[in-house]
Formats: C-alpha cells, structure tokens, sequence
C-alpha cells in the first residue's frame, strides 16, 4: 500500500491530465453515438424489418474483439485520436440505437395521432412529443454506452489513445519492477471510479430533464 500512495502522490499531476482526457474522450464519443444512433432509431423505428437489421449491424460491432477492430483501423486512420474515436462510436451505437427504437415505439399512437389532429407537422409531433417520452430510454442507452466505453477507452492505449490505458498497458509492460502493480492499480481503481461517478450524473441529469409525470 505505501507503495501505491507514493506512485499516486508521485504522479498525481499527470494521474489529473489522464483522467481528464479518459472523461473527455468517452463523453465526446457517446455523444456523436448518441447523435447517431437517435438519428438511426427515429428513421427505422417504425419499420421492424429496418429496426432488426440497424440492430444486428450494431450487434456485429460487439463481435469484434477490441484489439482486432483497433488493428483494423490503425492502417487506415492511423494511431491516436482516428482509431480510438471511431472504435469507441461505434461499440457505444448498439445500446443508443437499441433504446431509441424501444422508446420510440413505446409511445402511445394516440397521442401522436391527437397532437397531429390539432395542426402539428410530423416534425413537430416527434420532436415535442415522442422524443421526450422517450428520452428516459435513450438515456438509458447513453449510460449503458458510457460504461462499455470507460472500458474499451483503456484498450484503445493500444492504438496510442488518450486516458489512463497507457497507465495500464505501461504497468504490465513492467511487471516485475516495483511500479508495475500500482501502475496497473490506479489505472484500474481509476477507471471504476470514473465510471461511477458518470453514472452518477446520469442519474442526476435523468431527473433534471425528464418531466415528474413520465418518471411517475
């Protein structure tokens, strides 16, 4: 233990910088997921042939093994930023996607029909209506998205990414010399702690932006 509190005193500048650029690039990247992955869902949710294969061609990104579609990308994007960012949208899309039909189609015809009865465009009707009812889904899906992310960001220091995975990847690099351990530690505590606290803010902005009579 005296061990890992010198390595997180010692290092706790650049623990700050890895920890902020792990935070940044897994919110950045559910971000452009969600926008993604709303935009897919409005456009197929009223299709099942459409949902069910926008489903499965998500789906087949999970198959791939991180380490795999990060060798995949490098010869093509590249390392850094390139690959970290388009691995890490695209594991995050299945469960915004997933989420984003179940709560489009949750939403009950008639009030859809009623707000189109009394003059409201389609546009309207699914900006001001359905998406709102389904907002407690879609978000949802964005922390579902945020935790697979935290994770995979770590693996993504094999592409050079930003974040705290080069913590880890440097540590197992050293085993045996007296920094290993705590190395591959605070990477790990790191990144569980992070995890949770997004989650927390989640929860926080689920009831902030969900209106009392959808929660109820």
């Amino acid at each position: 233990m005296d061990a890992l509190w010198d390595f997180v005193v010692g290092r706790r500048k650049q623990l700050a910088i890895d920890s902020y650029l792990h935070v940044s690039a897994v919110i950045q990247c559910v971000l452009i997921a969600t926008l993604l992955g709303v935009l897919i869902g409005i456009l197929v949710y009223r299709s099942p042939a459409g949902s069910a294969v926008a489903t499965a061609l998500a789906s087949t990104v999970l198959t791939i093994p991180s380490f795999a579609l990060l060798g995949l990308l490098i010869p093509i994007l590249g390392l850094g930023v390139g690959p970290t960012v388009t691995a890490l949208v695209l594991y995050s899309l299945l469960p915004i996607i997933r989420n984003t039909v179940v709560g489009l189609a949750a939403v009950d015809p008639a009030v859809s029909d009623a707000a189109r009865g009394i003059g409201m465009s389609r546009v309207a009707v699914l900006r001001r209506i359905e998406i709102p009812l389904a907002w407690p889904s879609i978000l949802t899906g964005m922390r579902v998205s945020t935790q697979m992310a935290m994770g995979i960001l770590a693996i993504a220091a094999y592409a050079k990414g930003p974040g705290l995975g080069n913590l880890l990847f440097s540590g197992l690099a050293r085993v045996g010399s007296p920094t290993a351990v705590p190395q591959a530690l605070t990477g790990t505590v790191l990144i569980v702690v992070l995890a949770l606290i997004l989650d927390g803010i989640f929860v926080l902005v689920g009831k902030l932006t969900t209106s009392r009579g959808i929660r109820d």
